[in-house]
């Protein structure tokens, strides 16, 4: 009881909150420093809750609606908190590639046999082609439906063209995609942060090791992945300790540098491609999640976080290590997690492919260039094939944006330009559905495979609640 008490308070301030900069808009005369000082107190009392509570996600979401206050009323002093999010994910990216190369190792060679690998990868791709091929034409419906690019000012200022000049200048060297899969030197891949390159790489290194007939010899390495897999959650629980800080430093610089201007210009295409992601969890993530009879309930509460550091950060990598954990803690098998989040972080990409299609036609919209269905079915198509591979290359969606409208007749690459200036804020959303869709499709591939265990995710709640009866 004492626990449903706190959050509930915790859930009105922070509702009250939100509905004072609303509040604010419509009394203009008001003196702003009234509701300013009602919100920072309001905002002292989710961080009260969310000390006594002990709760990470209460810190995340208490860091949050702080930095969005401390972006609206001191951006200098924001644009320099955003070091704090560079930190975070400097340390989350530093952790990735032995977190994915242990886990991988342990769950493939200690565990696992061939057959099943292989059956995982099949499955593993087919579900994530069919839910982003949905996903594509959600985004198509959606932009059609609201058009909204219809009327909007094609101008972008000098500093969005810089923007994005810098980011299309990555794309002038032509790639392979198949071939940029399997690595050539794997301290690069490691390097360069390529997830699918170490995938392969850890595939094969286990494959391998399953081979050995020594076992003296393959227990002595299965032992020391082992160690190194726990030791990296370990690391992975530290580095959590400065998600608030880095939540907080990411969103108040982001808030800090949006042009309110040109986000009112703007906010019929966010408020579209928000709307588009909502429906696509509900019409397409939920029937999954019922379907294959997964507990929606504990799911939640196991993704929530990882969800939610991946929506304030607007970087999937920071809730890769987190979402591999709780989804292990979930019942979900080593090898299942170890395998299927990685792939996915390439291949399924549900946010992005949405967004991808929704706003290519929306620059065709901005610019009076009037597509037809077969020529919008053509644009999901190539961005079918040009959306794979690219995670972890910055602004990798604006280039292949550019590059899908570079393809439309009386259309430039620089007419997406204009997108930049609420990029941002698109992103935050477009990559929590990406973290939400690799979580679920975790679990669907586990529970086809019968490697869920859902007494060993029940377990795992009342160890971590020791308290749960009392309270």
């Amino acid at each position: 009881m004492k626990i449903f008490k706190s959050l509930f308070a915790y859930i009105t301030s922070f509702m009250l909150v939100g509905c004072l900069f609303y509040i604010e808009s419509l009394f203009p005369t008001i003196e702003p420093k009234i509701f300013q000082t009602i919100r920072y107190i309001l905002m002292g009392h989710l961080f009260v809750v969310s000390y006594n509570r002990k709760k990470m996600s209460l810190w995340i979401f208490s860091a949050m609606i702080l930095g969005v206050e401390v972006g609206l009323d001191f951006p200098a002093f924001s644009m320099e908190m955003e070091r704090f999010g560079k930190i975070f994910l400097r340390l989350i990216k530093s952790l990735v590639a032995p977190l994915i190369f242990a886990t991988l190792v342990v769950g493939i060679a200690g565990h696992s046999n061939l057959k099943q690998l292989g059956r995982i990868g099949i499955k593993s791709i087919l579900y994530f082609e069919i839910v982003t091929t949905i996903a594509l034409f959600i985004g198509l419906a959606a932009i059609n439906l609201s058009q909204a690019g219809v009327g909007v000012r094609q101008e972008a200022s000098s500093k969005i063209m810089e923007k994005s000049s810098e980011l299309l200048s990555q794309a002038t060297e032509h790639k392979d995609h198949l071939v940029d899969i399997f690595p050539e030197n794997i301290a690069k891949s490691i390097a360069e942060n390529n997830v699918l390159q170490i995938v392969v790489f850890a595939v094969i290194f286990a494959i391998g090791l399953g081979m050995v007939k020594n076992k003296g010899h393959k227990e002595t390495m299965l032992t020391f992945f082992e160690g190194l897999s726990e030791v990296m959650f370990k690391f992975t629980d530290i580095v959590m300790y400065l998600a608030p800080l880095a939540v907080f430093g990411a969103l108040a610089s982001t808030i800090a540098k949006s042009d309110i201007q040109i986000l009112q210009n703007l906010l019929k295409l966010v408020g579209t491609l928000y709307i588009a992601l909502i429906v696509f969890v509900l019409t397409v993530f939920l029937p999954i999640a019922l379907a294959f009879k997964i507990p929606i309930k504990q799911f939640l509460q196991r993704i929530y976080e990882p969800v939610s550091l991946a929506f304030t950060t607007a970087s999937s990598e920071s809730a890769l290590p987190i979402a591999m954990e709780n989804l292990e803690k979930f019942g979900v098998s080593k090898k299942v997690v170890a395998f299927v989040i990685p792939t996915g972080y390439s291949f399924n990409l549900d946010g992005t492919t949405l967004y991808l299609s929704l706003a290519t036609v929306f620059v065709a919209q901005m610019c009076g260039v009037d597509l037809s269905i077969g020529q919008q079915i053509g644009i999901c198509f190539t961005l079918m094939l040009t959306s794979k591979g690219v995670a972890g290359v910055r602004g990798a969606s604006f280039v292949i944006l550019a590059g899908a409208v570079g393809n439309i007749e009386g259309l430039s690459a620089e007419k997406a330009s204009v997108i930049l200036a609420v990029d941002a804020l698109m992103d935050m959303g477009r990559t929590s559905v990406n973290v939400l869709g690799n979580c679920l499709a975790t679990v669907v591939i586990a529970k086809s495979e019968g490697e869920f265990d859902m007494n060993k995710a029940k377990l795992e709640y009342v160890e971590e609640h020791p308290n749960l009866l009392e309270d």
